[in-house]
């Protein structure tokens, strides 16, 4: 599987977040092999996308 980064990389801050590895932050994005043609690909998206969905549905639900 792949691994994440932090936010602190995305966005070029170089303090690191607390509980967060040093070396990590230095991946760059290049080094993942994520084949986006594959039909396994744009499913695992929508399953992925479709429970963010569902977060924020019920998230927006509780605060009304």
């Amino acid at each position: 599987m792949s691994e994440r980064q932090g936010s602190g990389a995305a966005t070029g801050n170089t303090k690191p977040l607390s509980g967060q590895d040093a070396s990590k932050k230095d991946i760059p994005a290049e080094d993942f092999d994520i084949d986006m043609d594959a039909p396994e690909t744009a499913k695992a998206a929508v399953a992925i996308q479709s429970q963010f969905r569902k977060y924020q549905k019920k998230k927006q639900d509780v605060k009304s």
